[in-house]
């Protein structure tokens, strides 16, 4: 802390962590250690195998490569700022630290969000307008959707970053969590916050409900227009669909549990946090693939394909 005019100006942050149990945090570290080291080199596979594979130029594998990619960067904002304060006594982060981590926090969830409603208008026009989705869903579409995937998820990010960067805080700095959030930020800033709580709702809850409902309904009306169609091909589809459909669920839960009321006191918010920031999204895109014979054999091909090329 450092002393301006008659106000002590926070420098930094500490952060509780997860558990004050040293034997805990060993445990801890380890699980979530042999965790990234599977689940991670499975969604780089994910991202090579798609751009490697001209079989796999659907738009559907593209919007796919996309999440993956948009989940390794989502899991790069603070599992590994938890993994290294398992390992220290005092867990601190700079302010400008934390506000970094705050704005990629926001700005790469809110674009995960918006990329999952443009898959979902992705299997809206294969399914209700086939005979024109390569029209519709051109590469140009393509890249516009992603484009604005991440557009709206940075001007989300820039809202909530400035919301926060112009809050006061002069002490205390303790941070009951892993990792930076609004909800915790707010507790500690030395102003009334009523006006930036309400706006932080507006921001977070609304729009996470609200794309949670518009998915939730286009799936829900997608998978009954199925029931009317001719049952070629219909289990593909309808695999797809629910793969789409579990991970609306997955991301937009623990999304809606946190942030679904304007700042009251969350139940067991370190644990859905857990899951919200680290287990969730590298477990997203294994979802589609699990139930995708096309990705898998491909991702087997490349496989003993470098395993072939090693050997020699």
């Amino acid at each position: 802390e450092m002393e301006q005019g008659n106000y002590t100006i926070v420098t930094e942050f500490i952060l509780l962590g997860l558990s004050e149990t040293h034997e805990v945090q060993m445990i801890l570290f380890f699980l979530f250690l042999i965790f990234y080291m599977i689940i991670l080199p499975g969604n780089i596979l994910i991202v090579l195998t798609i751009l490697g594979d001209s079989q796999l130029e659907s738009p559907m594998y593209f919007f796919l490569a996309n999440l993956a990619f948009l989940d390794i960067c989502y899991c790069c904002v603070t599992p590994p700022k938890m993994l290294a304060d398992f390992l220290l006594h005092n867990k601190t982060i700079s302010y400008s630290a934390c506000m970094v981590q705050l704005f990629f926090l926001h700005f790469l969830g809110a674009a995960e969000a918006f990329l999952l409603m443009a898959m979902a208008y992705d299997r809206y026009a294969a399914i209700c307008k086939s005979l024109h989705y390569s029209r519709l869903m051109n590469r140009r579409v393509c890249c516009a959707l992603v484009g604005a995937s991440w557009g709206g998820g940075f001007i989300h990010g820039i809202i909530v970053f400035t919301l926060t960067i112009h809050l006061p805080f002069c002490g205390p700095n303790i941070l009951d969590n892993f990792f930076c959030d609004i909800h915790q930020l707010v507790k500690v800033a030395c102003a009334d916050t009523s006006m930036v709580e309400l706006l932080m709702f507006l921001s977070n809850g609304v729009i996470i409900i609200m794309c949670f409902a518009l998915l939730l309904i286009s799936y829900t009306v997608l998978l009954m227009k199925l029931q009317t169609q001719s049952s070629k091909g219909k289990s593909k589809v309808v695999s797809n669909c629910v793969s789409h459909i579990i991970v609306v669920f997955v991301m937009c839960g623990p999304a809606m549990y946190i942030y679904g009321l304007p700042f009251q006191v969350v139940p067991m918010e370190k644990v859905v946090a857990v899951f919200h920031t680290v287990i969730f999204p590298l477990t997203n895109p294994i979802i589609y693939t699990l139930r995708n014979r096309e990705i898998k054999s491909s991702m087997w091909r490349l496989v003993r394909k470098h395993i072939l090329s090693s050997r020699k």
